[in-house]
């Protein structure tokens, strides 16, 4: 009979001893145990002294996202953050964790989570390869402005940067997060967490919102010290109206002759200050991907993509709320003769394509209301529409009845999703379609990736949708190929009964390539199927997989 062997590494430095502890394990303990046992004495004098409590940088980290509003934990185990998943644990239901798979479908659920409440969402990963893992989706959180915190572990503080080799170490990773964030810091201590955490959660939603990271050595999770939580969560950053902006603005609206109103992120939370300024204007308001629900798409002055382009050239002056202002701008062009007036919560925003005729800096909604006030006290709302907008939503109905058996499935979804359904396109043929032609009767109902538009995003972002909107009804479709990137977390629905209904439309190949590569490439089909799905081989029965 044979004699196991247990074989255990030391993590920092690569030595190995049989069936027992590494000399190098062994006195890195025994340091930790002294330096706490200095640090008991020293700060129990502080602990009377001051309202603080004594606590490790975990315990401090999830306190602070609780007293700032966060009580999901989207996140994945690992060695670096051992200690934050003991924090939550022992936090008594003020944190939860909701874990998933892969580390991206952590921080797609995140995503999902805030694109669908507005409200801060954060995630937890590993560092090195976890946290690459997450980046896709805090990219999409930035060019959506949604408010996603990642959490990320690092190795041993005094290692960090130095090329070692130990487990998941990367080189400058704080300098990589600075670049898909608003915000990116690393917590040294445990009295730093309640305050970082606080300023990433202001930054997150001060101005255009986004996402920002904070890191944590592995050994600084558990260093225990005396930490004073805030009595209050930091304000975030705002603007406040500039009336003399808003009085300049008014005067060339009320002078405008064919006005539009163009919508898009930055307006979800201002729909009803949005439909008001719409109809006094009697102005087409043109939303697409993110914009989609500001106004119910059905109210008669809302515009979908293709007609705003149409009226394009007859537009005299734009409103532009919360949008980039990029297709119109820069891809649909501007004259001399367009005024346009930004409202944007990005100072920079406004004169990045071109110079506006005026600019609001500051958030939507209360920026909208002192325009309609303006204008009720200079102006009369106008009698008829600025465009025959019965026309043209007939030519668009005619053009878009051609694109079948897409609008079918559409109809169907639509019938079957409640009014406050949420409902996640996907970077897919029927995806592409609803940000056209699907219904949105309220905002944060639409959710879709932005401009970054990444194949694979959608699933673990409706199940994120789901968990924050427990009461609401969520559908995703998406392509085979999409639903791939993700199916593994069919197995987080399960765990944590997210009932989200997902629909693959299956063609065992991407579509959308294959089309490009005929109509483009002279039919040069290369790493895709060339005849059709009856041919494809290697894609899994998704039906039966499911089932």
């Amino acid at each position: 009979m044979g004699t196991a062997l247990r074989i255990e590494g030391c993590y920092s430095f690569g030595c190995a001893t049989i069936a027992g502890e590494s000399p190098c394990r062994r006195a890195d303990r025994a340091f930790w145990q002294e330096v706490d046992q200095s640090m008991e004495t020293a700060t129990a004098a502080a602990a009377k002294a001051t309202n603080g409590v004594r606590m490790n940088t975990a315990e401090a980290t999830v306190a602070a996202l609780a007293d700032n509003g966060i009580d999901t934990l989207y996140a994945l185990p690992g060695l670096h953050n051992d200690p934050l998943f003991d924090a939550v644990y022992n936090s008594k239901g003020r944190v939860r964790i909701l874990h998933a798979r892969h580390e991206q479908g952590t921080a797609y659920m995140a995503l999902g989570a805030a694109l669908s409440t507005g409200r801060p969402q954060a995630y937890a990963a590993v560092p090195g390869p976890g946290f690459l893992n997450t980046t896709a989706a805090l990219l999409s959180a930035e060019g959506t402005c949604a408010p996603v915190l990642g959490i990320i572990g690092q190795i041993p503080q005094r290692d960090i940067d130095r090329n070692h080799g130990h487990l998941h170490e990367i080189r400058d990773q704080i300098g990589m997060a600075a670049h898909v964030s608003k915000f990116s810091r690393r917590i040294r201590s445990p009295h730093e967490a309640p305050r970082l955490v606080g300023e990433a959660v202001a930054r997150m939603t001060s101005g255009r919102p986004g996402p920002a990271v904070l890191e944590c050595a592995m050994d600084v999770w558990t260093h225990r010290a005396v930490v004073e939580m805030p009595a209050t969560a930091i304000e975030p950053d705002s603007y406040p109206v500039d009336l003399d902006a808003v009085r300049k603005a008014a005067d060339v609206i009320a002078q405008a002759k064919k006005p539009m109103i163009v919508v898009g992120g930055g307006a979800l939370d201002a729909g009803p200050q949005v439909q008001r300024l719409a109809e006094f204007l009697q102005a087409p308001v043109l939303s697409y991907r993110r914009g989609r629900g500001v106004i119910p798409t059905e109210h008669p002055l809302a515009v979908n993509l293709p007609i705003g382009h149409r009226l394009w050239p007859e537009v005299d002056v734009v409103i532009a709320v919360g949008t980039r202002l990029f297709i119109q701008e820069l891809q649909w062009g501007t004259d001399k003769d367009l005024k346009v007036v930004r409202i944007d919560a990005d100072l920079e925003a406004p004169a990045r394509h071109a110079e506006p005729a005026v600019a609001l800096i500051g958030d939507a909604a209360p920026y909208v209301e002192a325009l309609n006030a303006a204008l009720a006290a200079s102006a009369k709302p106008r009698s008829a529409p600025a465009f025959d907008l019965a026309a043209q939503n007939a030519w668009f109905a005619e053009r878009i009845s051609r694109l079948e058996p897409q609008l079918s499935y559409l109809r169907a979804i639509r019938r079957a999703l409640p009014e406050d359904g949420i409902f996640v396109d996907e970077v897919t043929q029927v995806g592409f379609a609803s940000r056209l032609a699907f219904p949105v009767h309220a905002p944060r109902t639409f959710i879709s990736p932005g401009y970054q538009d990444n194949l694979g995003w959608g699933y673990g972002t409706a199940l994120g949708a789901k968990a924050a909107n427990p009461d609401k009804a969520v559908v995703a479709v998406t392509g085979d190929g999409g639903f791939l990137y993700q199916m593994s977390e069919l197995a987080t629905a399960v765990h944590h009964n997210l009932a989200v209904v997902v629909v693959v439309f299956d063609n065992s190949m991407f579509g959308n390539v294959k089309r490009i590569q005929q109509e483009r490439y002279g039919n040069r089909i290369i790493a895709l199927p060339a005849l059709g799905w009856e041919t494809a081989p290697g894609n899994p029965d998704l039906e039966d997989e499911v089932a």
